[in-house]
């Protein structure tokens, strides 16, 4: 079982990333369209590759990760690192979704820089991700506070930071 997961959470993360890295390049040919039956065509295919491809593919990674969490325990600190890169990765996704539902208003374009910065981010992201799965590297966090080690802490820095939180 646990093989037939893993291979189901590389597939589906595999068309997660390649989704995130191609479709900034989709976004880019909205400048280039000549008509308004072209541009409907154009916004048509980004939202089914975005909603019916690269979402229920970020799903199915999450879900089969989360499944791969508890059969196999893995807790080692690469792992840790790992899932701040699935975050990022998540992030990501989440804008993407956000840059869809505006890219085709009237009279937006995506610029080139932007679709250079995203592409390389995600790529970067992806290789984040990549090396930390494939090389495990033995990570230290031992350079953290001590506080950072405890259950709540997370919670108590967060409130401490909040200046409506504070007594």
């Amino acid at each position: 079982m646990i093989v037939w997961l893993k291979f189901v959470h590389v597939a589906a993360i595999s068309l997660w990333c390649a989704g995130l890295i191609c479709l900034p390049g989709l976004y880019l040919q909205r400048a280039h369209v000549p008509d308004r039956n072209t541009l409907h065509r154009l916004q048509g295919f980004v939202r089914f590759c975005y909603i019916v491809l690269v979402s229920p593919a970020a799903f199915m990674a999450v879900a089969t990760g989360t499944a791969l969490i508890f059969l196999q325990q893995t807790f080692d600190p690469w792992f840790t690192a790992k899932l701040v890169f699935v975050g990022v990765l998540v992030g990501i996704h989440v804008v993407t979704g956000l840059v869809i539902v505006r890219l085709f208003e009237d009279g937006e374009v995506y610029p080139v820089w932007r679709f250079l910065a995203v592409t390389v981010f995600t790529v970067l992201t992806t290789l984040a991700i990549l090396f930390f799965v494939l090389g495990k590297p033995a990570l230290d966090f031992d350079m953290l506070p001590p506080d950072f080690h405890q259950p709540g802490a997370l919670r108590r820095l967060v409130l401490d930071l909040l200046p409506w939180t504070s007594p």
